[in-house]
């Protein structure tokens, strides 16, 4: 890899950044100066792109590497959009990304060799200290992958239709056809797997070893916090946009998993408030949520009408009035129906917005303003309680506020069953009278790094590590750690593997084995904990839930003791 080193430059300052940047190889990375001088070409551009950094850097603007006619469309489109004239080149690629949009498009680049592919392109500022534009990062991906599995999805779609307009087809074509469709949708939805990988394996490097910077002794200068204030800022914006963007992709691919049940709604709504309260606090709004006169139960999915709520609730609280009022409350809706409403005292919507609302990707006119956003949120929202069996609306007043309000299927109250585990207390380090053995079994380097720094600020844990499944395996069987953590995408063996080994093992069954993974599908979260994983954590590590499930962990295996006697023989 060539790392062009211009140490006036701003952008090379932020090292955990740039390391992090540098080092993806299944991602191009482009960042530009503010006239849009190319002034980094990590790897994975250099071997997308077949040029060597040398060869771009301070040379040409990334438009030199795009085709032309579809720039020269992309600046015509824009001009007509915004009003203004856009001339064809590297202005048009950041015109958005400028005004503070958030901007991904889809573009073909063209190789050195002449070659050319479809590129999924996301673009973003880069600011100083004083918010002051100082270049751009231009984030591409391959696209060639999804467009032969969307050429293949509209083949096929074209051949199902051929089918059952010809009435002489057998039964045994059509369940081919139904074969062949399924199969398209197990490429589609591997695709969102491995993309939802690839973007949080570099995110869990800049997120992680920030988080250790800003907590580090002594701490960071005041200028350098301001630094990792933006990059964790970022870098959770990123991690959002991620899990927002897989979500719609699921949601239209119809691979979002639902487990519906009878769940009272008071107790969701505890959650909701007490998971929102800090950012309503932060905005100085008030929350409130009515008592309920009645206990509302309804037939849902737990998590998705969170999920739902906290996306109703963070809208009213971004959208409000400094000072302002969020009020939730429940009530009987329709014929068989639960309504909830949540009601702020924002500037209210007006009827041509209304009318605009649950559009992907519409801000309503926000692009320009304080606030961040997708405008994917609603779109979620309404495809998820419509999933539910609910419908959702809104009603609004300009100068007076906004409500939307979403139903769902009332139901009984639910037969509850005892809980078959209650979890141990959460250990305190200072009373573990001799250390405890973490084995971490990875083979990316940073990670390992990253784990070990966390534990060597826990005075009561000793680290061993493996990069391997199967050293992993005689490592726990040699040293029987008290907890092991492990990566499921391993070299040899799999974590899953490495999994049924240690447990179908007499000498280490008993110990509790976590996952930490990049693979962070819901489904993949529900294979792991079927599989019989302790916890199932996801990349990027948040250090917190990281700490608290290590602790729950070390509570467990101190609970249920260590490796048990050797039965002997009945005499």
């Amino acid at each position: 890899m060539t790392i062009i080193h211009r140490p006036e430059s701003p952008l090379l300052k932020a090292d955990a950044l740039q390391l992090a940047i540098h080092n993806s190889a299944n991602f191009s990375s482009i960042a530009t100066d503010a006239q849009g001088v190319i002034q980094i070409f990590n790897v994975g551009a250099e071997r997308m792109l077949g040029y060597s950094a040398a060869e771009v850097v301070n040379q040409i603007t990334p438009a030199g590497i795009s085709d032309a006619q579809e720039v020269i469309a992309r600046a015509a489109a824009l001009s007509i959009e915004a009003g203004v004239t856009i001339l064809p080149g590297f202005e048009a690629l950041v015109f958005k990304a400028s005004r503070g949009i958030e901007d991904i498009y889809e573009l073909t680049y063209i190789r050195k060799d002449g070659s050319r592919f479809p590129a999924i392109v996301s673009v973003s500022p880069l600011r100083d200290a004083e918010e002051k534009v100082i270049g751009y990062l231009l984030m591409g991906t391959d696209n060639t992958a999804r467009k032969q599995v969307e050429r293949e999805q509209a083949l096929l779609d074209q051949r199902l239709r051929e089918q059952q307009l010809a009435l002489q087809e057998t039964n045994v074509e059509l369940e081919a056809a139904r074969a062949l469709a399924e199969t398209a949708n197990r490429a589609k939805s591997e695709f969102l797997s491995a993309m939802s990988h690839e973007l949080r394996t570099p995110l869990n490097a800049v997120l992680g070893f920030a988080q250790l910077l800003a907590s580090d002794k002594p701490p960071p200068t005041v200028a350098q916090q301001r630094s990792l204030d933006q990059i964790l800022k970022g870098g959770w914006y990123l991690l959002q946009l991620i899990n927002e963007i897989l979500d719609l992709a699921m949601i239209e691919s119809g691979k979002v998993t639902m487990s519906q049940e009878s769940m009272g709604l008071s107790e969701v709504l505890k959650d909701c408030q007490a998971l929102i309260g800090p950012q309503a606090e932060k905005r100085g709004i008030r929350l409130f949520f009515a008592a309920l006169g009645e206990r509302f139960f309804v037939h849902a999915d737990r998590t998705r009408v969170k999920q739902v709520m906290i996306n109703l609730l963070s809208n009213a609280i971004k959208y409000n009035r400094r000072g302002g009022t969020v009020t939730v409350e429940c009530a009987p809706g329709s014929a068989g129906m639960v309504r909830i409403n949540v009601t702020d005292t924002g500037a209210g919507l007006s009827g041509e917005q209304m009318a605009q609302l649950f559009q992907p990707f519409n801000r309503l006119g926000q692009e320009d303003g304080a606030e961040e956003g997708t405008g994917i949120g609603l779109v979620v929202t309404r495809q998820l309680t419509e999933l539910m069996g609910g419908t959702i609306g809104v009603r609004s007043e300009i100068g007076v506020g906004t409500t939307f309000w979403i139903e769902l299927a009332a139901s009984n109250e639910p037969v509850l069953e005892i809980a078959a585990y209650d979890a141990p207390a959460v250990l305190d380090g200072r009373d573990i009278a001799t250390l405890k053995t973490l084995l971490y079994i990875e083979d990316n380097p940073a990670n390992l790094s990253l784990v070990e720094q966390l534990i060597q600020r826990r005075s009561d844990l000793k680290l061993l590590t493996a990069i391997d499944g199967h050293g992993g395996i005689h490592l726990a069987r040699a040293y029987q750690p008290d907890v092991i953590l492990m990566d499921i995408n391993l070299p040899g063996v799999s974590g899953y593997g490495c999994l049924k080994i240690l447990q179908d093992d007499r000498a280490t069954a008993h110990i509790p084995v976590m996952a930490l993974s990049a693979n962070a599908m819901p489904r993949d979260i529900e294979k792991g904990v079927e599989a019989g994983f302790f916890r199932y954590l996801t990349k990027p590590i948040n250090v917190v839930e990281f700490m608290g499930a290590l602790d729950l962990a070390l509570a467990f295996a101190a609970e249920h003791g260590s490796l048990p006697p050797v039965p002997t023989e009945a005499s």
